[in-house]
């Protein structure tokens, strides 16, 4: 050993905080331990700030985090995170973006809390503070609850809540924490779109080649802005630590850690199927518990599964590939819900109606009664104007041998069906929707789901419509439309719930009955 390595030993013996200064470098988790000494960290943070560690080294670009509230999410991501990385690199505009400005503010004093510690100092002493408030003085580096700077420094950080502007302000780092309040919001056709509007309208434009996102989200509807960015954008949803490595830039890293591990241990949680995540402070007892009170909620809040089919109205529908397989075809129908609002889709179901050999007692009309299904043979569902609809609805209609066309007249529904009585062979029936939507889908979702029928490849030959039927959740209010859902319902009123089994009228205009 030489003479240098025995004064560097002796000076990291007389002054041990010199090995937490050079840890608080190198890692998150060090660094919050030496920023905080009450922060104790479990196998969970130790691996959640290891993924962060990632991110702060630049190697993940567009990083998506999902991690059950109150586990300290935030206190890594949005106070840690951006005040280790400032020390790191002072010359870093960091943008902190929340579903509120005060919240968001929050995260700005936090940091700045830790930026003026002693230890931070000492840890990293060329990232500093103004020693006083500042708010809009020339030539002073800015210091308030919206915005702080680094003096001597280009970097800073920004405090913005959702909707909020960042016109000519460009961010190196975007870091998105709970960007919906709660499930009112998340909920919300309305605040998600909005949100994700601010967010590529908005958020994106302030960020160049090499700038970073991360996005840390309690969940609540799998149509929310990460549901959003999967859907399309490629991601990687990593189970190894060797899926953190060499992931290109344009593509999302996305980390998951359920409250209640659920399936196979993995490298970077290797908890077996059943265990807490953090059980000295949410035990197994009490998250079962949660679960057992609102299912669909605590797949949201706490497994980061908003899509769960515990939260959906229809579970699996039968389908057909031989109209023989489930009876005798005894008439064909369609039913068209033709589209209120600029907002609206239209949507026009053609069916069979099939008599089954076996009975049912129909509980509506106190009698045993033949079991009939209503086998769809074709979809339209489309979001196009009436110039477009007045054509295909017509085509669809003639191409599919319909007998009788059922079409609701609300709003414009009488003149759309004055049209399309003009250009097919079918009766058109043209009625007003007098029950009230939500009562008729929710009642009648069951009966829906056994005597409907998909023709077999539906979901590859009316994707839209698939997602729509089979991501529509009870909690009406969270589903964007219910076009589709509720003309499927009208079919099953029209033709199953009266229970004839005989064919239309001869009022066929020359259709013959098959």
């Amino acid at each position: 050993m030489t003479d240098n390595d025995i004064n560097i030993y002796k000076r990291l013996s007389a002054h041990p905080e010199l090995f937490q200064q050079a840890g608080a470098r190198r890692r998150l988790v060090w660094f919050a331990e030496y920023m905080d000494p009450k922060f104790q960290a479990t196998p969970f943070h130790v691996a959640y700030y290891s993924v962060l560690d990632r991110f702060a080294r630049g190697d993940i670009k567009k990083l998506i985090v999902q991690a059950p509230p109150q586990t300290g999410k935030s206190q890594g991501s949005s106070r840690f995170l951006p005040s280790q990385m400032l020390g790191i690199n002072p010359d870093l505009k960091i943008g902190i973006l929340s579903y509120a400005d005060t919240i968001a503010k929050d995260f700005n004093r936090d940091c700045q809390r830790i930026i003026d510690s002693p230890e931070y100092a000492a840890t990293f002493p060329d990232t500093r503070l103004n020693g006083s408030n500042v708010v809009t003085v020339a030539d002073s580096y800015l210091r308030n609850s919206s915005v702080f700077e680094i003096v001597g420094h280009r970097g800073g950080l920004r405090a913005v809540g959702r909707g909020g502007a960042l016109t000519s302000k460009t961010l190196d780092v975007a870091i998105m924490d709970d960007l919906f309040k709660d499930s009112k919001e998340g909920n919300s056709p309305v605040v998600r779109d909005a949100a994700w509007d601010w967010y590529t309208k908005v958020v994106r434009t302030r960020l160049h080649n090499d700038s970073q996102e991360l996005i840390v989200f309690t969940r609540w509807h799998e149509d929310d802005i990460i549901g959003r960015i999967l859907k399309s954008e490629p991601y990687i949803k990593a189970e190894r630590w060797s899926d953190l490595d060499g992931v290109p830039d344009n593509t999302w890293v996305l980390v998951n850690f359920e409250a209640i591990k659920t399936g196979k241990p993995t490298e970077i949680d290797p908890r077996q199927p059943g265990e807490a995540l953090w059980p000295a402070r949410h035990s197994l007892e009490k998250l079962m518990a949660l679960r057992d009170l609102d299912p669909v909620g605590f797949e949201c809040l706490h497994q980061g599964n908003p899509g769960s089919a515990e939260g959906r109205l229809f579970g699996p529908f039968k389908t057909w590939t031989s109209k023989e397989d489930f009876g005798v075809v005894v008439r064909s129908g369609c039913y068209v819900d033709v589209a209120d609002e600029g907002s609206d889709f239209l949507c026009a179901i053609t069916y069979d109606v099939v008599k089954s050999p076996n009975v049912f007692f129909n509980e509506k009309t106190g009698r045993m009664e033949a079991l009939l299904f209503a086998l769809v043979t074709d979809v339209e569902y489309t979001d196009e104007g009436t110039e477009v609809t007045e054509v295909t609805v017509p085509r669809l209609i003639n191409s599919n041998g319909v007998q009788k066309a059922w079409i609701e007249s609300n709003n414009g529904g009488r003149q759309f069906a004055r049209t399309v009585e003009k250009k097919v062979r079918a009766t058109v029936v043209a009625f007003y929707q007098s029950d009230n939507k939500e009562s008729r889908i929710v009642t009648n979702a069951a009966f829906v789901n056994q005597q409907v029928i998909m023709p077999l490849g539906w979901d590859k030959r009316y994707p839209a419509f698939y997602d729509h039927v089979t991501k529509f959740l009870r909690q009406f209010g969270a589903n964007k439309s219910d076009d589709g859902i509720d003309c499927l319902v009208g079919v099953w009123e029209k033709e199953i719930a009266p229970g004839n089994t005989m064919p239309y009228s001869h009022a066929n205009r020359g259709v013959s009955v098959r």
